[in-house]
């Protein structure tokens, strides 16, 4: 126990700080730590309703689809089809960044290649079916089409660079997984 402590001394002391902070809100009726609290207990409790669903999805993963699969099709050699894969995987999922990584890390664990991961988190981040929509009901179709065209090349050439970068370097161990 002591040395949990030891090794999460920082991480501890700001909690501690933190509900310091929200219990003195509270008592002095401070409106902006209220509603930092309020915020976070939400953010945890959609956190804690989301993630299981991913981590049953990504263990279904793991045990149905072989890893010599992944790696034909989203590897080290794989094409440019790769690419479209994972935009169209990224495009189809739906909910908050957080449940990203764990998919993620599953392909990575799987054989995908590092190009491939970051072009996944990019799509994620700006291409989501579920925000493009919203997207477009609310800044219209023009503009969200030339986002979106405007923003695909920049994170593939940013996952191009990435994998150039790190390459072999970011696997884990002897390379496999």
């Amino acid at each position: 126990m002591k040395s949990y402590f030891k090794k999460n001394k920082y991480e501890i002391i700001i909690t501690f700080l933190m509900g310091i902070f929200v219990l003195f809100s509270h008592i002095y009726d401070y409106k902006t730590g209220i509603d930092s609290a309020r915020n976070f207990s939400e953010s945890i409790i959609e956190m804690i309703s989301f993630l299981p669903l991913i981590f049953i999805l990504i263990g279904l993963f793991d045990v149905w689809i072989p890893r010599g699969v992944i790696e034909k099709h989203l590897g080290e050699n794989s094409g440019l089809m790769s690419i479209v894969w994972m935009i169209l995987l990224a495009m189809l999922q739906a909910g908050p960044l957080y449940g990203a990584f764990p998919v993620a890390y599953m392909l990575w664990k799987k054989g995908t290649s590092v190009r491939n991961i970051f072009i996944y988190i990019g799509a994620f981040t700006t291409m989501k079916l579920p925000m493009l929509s919203f997207e477009i009901g609310f800044l219209g179709l023009k503009f969200s089409l030339l986002r979106t065209i405007l923003s695909m090349p920049v994170f593939i050439i940013i996952a191009v660079i990435m994998q150039k970068k790190f390459g072999k370097s970011f696997s884990m161990n002897d390379g496999k997984h």
